[in-house]
């Protein structure tokens, strides 16, 4: 997975030179292989976790549940602190073991240390660094996944057109590693290659590629002996990805290698449009709960259920959170597909890994970002929890206040009332129930928004019998309010007044009902690529990839939609490098 690369630099210190100098030179006389090594920013001697790892693979894999990525660390380019999470320390696999998390999976991106002609020796300080992170990490209890990780991307792809040099240089790069750690405890684990792309390869080709680095990659670590022998290892499809018929043949390659201490590993990122935004996917609606309901069937149908333990390397949301920009996915339907992968992963026996870049936990400060989402992660791994149609009520301003209503999402718990703060709101007075429906009366409502100030009013909380409350803000809004405007292509906002809404997508079209903008197979452009609230400054702003896509002196319609259900159009003219926007 690639990510956010312009991320604010930290500036912990990393190793001490004479610190670093020690581990070189026990990597290059092999004696670092057992023991872990005193940690240099002065953490001590550390002695190794005994951590019993069962003899099926199937049990050691349940084991590893729940997992977490070291996101944007040792797979950064060139170097460790390059995308911004500075130097790891050993209290960061600490304090996520501390969490709750039994495993840990390390991306590594060994190009920028390793030489690219033959023998493609790896740098012995990177080697000892890569060592280092390992060892604290298994020290801390924890089992560990390592990798080749970007080298996917930057290198192996080029197999296409030069087979025999990328073969040898995987090999030894594999070979180095396994020499490395032959005496690592089992509960570290080798991945051959993360999300592996194969440059102008049919899907036939990929999985020819594909099977042929992975079998060199079994055969290389089993003859290196040592705990390698019998070491578990991870093979997965072309680009990580879940699809049948690249889990089919993944299929197929594991039980050609006769193995049982084999582990299959795809990626999930949900439905796509909802995982970015695009296309109109604004909500965790039901073709997302299906396409995640599907595909978790299914990994269990093609692999757990035939005996192979099934692997989740990376999961998430490919643009949620972001902390530097808005957010291009709504925060309460993000708590749902969060709390669905939990009971997905509990329901099909598969181990499930956060991929954290930087956006979950803090690598400065070791505290979660946002302690409520990782809240409803972390209560996702044993328990289900109710949730609504949405997390917001929205009760115009302009109009008297009537009463509103939500659907309830049970997901097997059952209803137990209404909270503001410590108060129990009354039944049948404040809201009532009906089947699934839940309705805040008039009354409570004319309660709650108060003076009807635009924006959130008050916080309820709806209570169920298990899991986390499902928060619900009551909201004074009305339709926005969008002004005229002129620009350039690399400099245009759209002034607004928001009135208490949250921009949800954009529609953008030409008047022949074709559609605008860079993403041309629908008119909902991607959030935040196309367009983009800027809520502080009152604007919404159109990028300049969006502006420089428009035909020439051909106005395109723009329907903005938000979460409360108000629509605004907009017409926006691109003439050279001059724009003009209208108001309806």
């Amino acid at each position: 997975m690639k990510d956010i690369r312009h991320l604010p630099r930290h500036r912990r210190r990393g190793p001490g030179r004479l610190a670093s100098l020690l581990l070189t030179l026990l990597v290059m006389l092999g004696l670092s292989g057992g023991t872990a090594l005193a940690a240099p920013d002065g953490a001590g001697e550390a002695s190794r976790s005994t951590v019993t790892v069962p003899a099926s693979a199937m049990d050691a894999v349940a084991a590893m549940q729940p997992s977490w990525n070291l996101g944007n660390t040792l797979d950064a380019i060139p170097n460790e602190d390059s995308w911004g999470n500075g130097q790891t320390t050993k209290a960061t696999f600490e304090k996520v073991a501390a969490e709750g998390y039994r495993s840990v999976r390390i991306p590594v991106t060994w190009s920028a240390h390793q030489s690219a002609t033959a023998p493609y020796t790896i740098d012995a300080t990177y080697m000892a660094r890569v060592k280092q992170l390992v060892d604290w990490a298994l020290d801390s209890g924890l089992y560990v996944v390592l990798n080749v990780h970007h080298d996917s991307w930057q290198w192996v792809e080029k197999i296409t057109s030069d087979h025999d040099n990328v073969m040898a240089r995987f090999n030894s790069t594999w070979s180095q590693i396994s020499t490395t750690f032959r005496d690592a405890p089992r509960t570290l684990v080798f991945e051959g290659i993360n999300e592996p792309r194969f440059a102008g390869a049919t899907d036939a080709q990929k999985f020819q590629y594909l099977r042929e680095l992975q079998t060199s990659f079994h055969s290389l670590v089993r003859a290196s002996g040592g705990a390698n022998a019998n070491r578990l290892l991870s093979l997965t499809t072309p680009d990580g990805s879940p699809d049948q018929a690249f889990m089919d043949d993944l299929y197929t390659t594991i039980t050609s290698l006769n193995d049982d201490q084999l582990v299959a590993q795809v990626h999930f990122y949900s439905w796509y449009p909802f995982s970015v935004n695009i296309a109109g996917g604004t909500h965790y609606d039901a073709t997302a709960q299906k396409h995640l309901d599907d595909t978790f069937a299914n990994m269990h149908k093609t692999f757990v259920a035939r005996g192979i333990p099934l692997y989740v390397g990376e999961y998430g949301l490919l643009e949620y959170p972001n902390h530097f920009h808005p957010s291009r996915v709504e925060r309460g339907e993000a708590l749902k597909y969060y709390e669905h992968v939990g009971y997905a992963a509990r329901k099909y026996g598969i181990t499930t890994a956060l991929w954290d870049p930087f956006s979950y936990l803090n690598r400065e400060t070791l505290q979660w970002r946002d302690p409520a989402l990782f809240a409803w992660i972390k209560s996702s791994w044993t328990t289900r929890s109710g949730t609504a149609s949405f997390d917001k009520v929205f009760v115009p301003k302009s109009n008297p206040v009537t009463a509103k209503s939500l659907t309830l999402n049970l997901n097997g718990t059952s209803f137990r009332g209404v909270w503001q703060g410590k108060t129990k709101l009354n039944a049948g007075r404040d809201y009532t129930v009906s089947g699934n429906q839940l309705t805040f009366t008039t009354k409570a409502l004319t309660r709650l928004v108060g003076d009807r100030a635009y924006g959130v009013n008050s916080t309820l909380q709806a209570r169920f019998t298990s899991g986390l409350p499902w928060n619900i803000d009551i909201v004074t809004n009305d339709v926005p309010v969008l002004s005229n405007a002129t620009g350039t292509t690399s400099s245009f906002t759209i002034p607004t007044e928001y009135r208490g809404n949250d921009l949800a997508t954009m529609h953008a079209t030409y008047a022949d009902g074709t559609n605008a903008g860079p993403t041309d197979w629908t008119p909902y452009q991607e959030f935040n690529k196309a367009f983009s609230p800027d809520y502080p400054n009152g604007t919404i702003i159109l990028t300049p990839e969006f502006l420089n896509s428009l035909r020439d002196g051909e106005p395109a319609t723009l329907v903005f939609h938000f979460y409360s259900g108000a629509t605004v159009t907009y017409h926006v003219t691109k003439s050279g490098t001059s724009v003009t926007g209208t108001a309806s």
